[in-house]
């Protein structure tokens, strides 16, 4: 008896195992996953990184990993290294793809996120006291670019504004803490901007605007000191407390902050009145990551998990909207007052950020 029901269990157990193989083999895609490793931008690390986007790609096959990199500075990488770039916008893109001898157009803008100033109160009012700046909401407003430029171009001096005396912190020359514009994505666009006001609200186009636009340009950015290739860095260090009055970030990192219910502290949101929005642009390297970018764009989940951390989907002003109805105090959902305009070509707005520095 003890021998045949050996024998029995034995079957069982064989029977289990060819199960188990054959359950395998009409499902080989339930755990198959494609890695692929990219650079970004740092304001995207923290999409990457939230463990509800990785459970969202690996259900779609994809185990993602990722550096960091200044959008400018990511041509310069060796790029059969990666299987994807994901630069803040399309023109450092355009020349990941040169660099990387891709042929057609592949790139995808899944989502992109306005340039904003954030500033501690104080001089949020001071500002709008003396013609800078005006307030659209509690913790909101505007950065009127053609009186803040003139301002710079005189050395104005928070001192010499009326009502900075009521704010000791409020010292020295007014101006914004950007990015490297040689490197940063975000940087390079701020002067894009600037110097579009600077050239008549015109895009700067030839070496004539090139040399009209440059003194300011170098008046924006000498003031500054050490530059950094993040915008993560200065944000976190305003976010803690310390750092510039003025600080150039990304919209998508305030509305993170705000959607993942941190304490965004003592700020205020000023949207440039004139600006560039950062198409956050997807440049495929490699066969395996050809479709991740597409899958960004288009899948709802993935799409709601980028509105979560603050950026602005394709053609999804609605779910930006309705996601951050709540901190409405601090954002401008419709860009309602905001001109935007054109970028440099590649070859001008490197000239313009090396006149900047000098």
């Amino acid at each position: 008896m003890r021998r045949i029901l050996g024998i029995l269990l034995g079957l069982l157990l064989i029977g289990g195992v060819l199960y188990v193989a054959l359950q395998g083999q009409d499902h080989p895609e339930s755990t198959a996953t494609k890695t692929v490793r990219g650079v970004i931008g740092s304001e995207k690390s923290e999409f990457f990184r939230d463990p509800d986007v990785v459970k969202a790609l690996a259900a779609k096959g994809y185990t993602v990993k990722t550096e960091t990199s200044g959008s400018w500075a990511m041509d310069q990488l060796a790029l059969k290294e990666f299987d994807f770039a994901f630069p803040g916008s399309s023109e450092p893109a355009k020349e990941v793809a040169a660099a990387a001898g891709l042929k057609g157009a592949q790139e995808t803008r899944p989502f992109y996120s306005p340039l904003v100033v954030i500033a501690r109160p104080g001089a949020a009012k001071v500002l709008a006291a003396d013609g800078l700046a005006t307030m659209t909401g509690k913790n909101t407003g505007t950065l009127l670019m053609g009186p803040f430029l003139k301002a710079a171009a005189e050395d104005r001096t928070w001192q010499q504004l009326a009502g900075s005396s009521a704010y000791a912190e409020l010292t020295g020359t007014v101006f914004v803490k950007t990015t490297d514009p040689a490197s940063s994505n975000s940087g390079a666009l701020f002067l894009a901007a600037t110097s579009n006001v600077a050239n008549g609200n015109t895009v700067v186009a030839d070496d004539a605007g090139i040399e009209r636009t440059a003194p300011l340009m170098r008046k924006l950015v000498s003031v500054q000191g050490a530059l950094e290739t993040s915008t993560d860095d200065p944000f976190r260090a305003f976010i803690s407390g310390s750092g510039e009055p003025l600080i150039l970030v990304y919209e998508s990192q305030v509305a993170s902050l705000l959607l993942q219910k941190q304490n965004p502290g003592e700020m205020v949101v000023l949207y440039p009145d004139t600006t560039v929005n950062t198409a956050h642009t997807f440049v495929p390297l490699s066969e395996d990551a050809k479709e991740l970018g597409t899958l960004l764009a288009t899948d709802p989940r993935l799409r709601e998990l980028a509105v979560l951390r603050g950026f602005r989907p394709q053609d999804g002003v609605a779910e930006f909207t309705a996601a951050t109805a709540p901190h409405a105090d601090y954002l401008n959902p419709g860009l309602t007052g905001i001109r935007q305009v054109g970028t440099p070509t590649v070859k001008i707005l490197m000239a313009l950020a090396q006149r900047a520095k000098g």
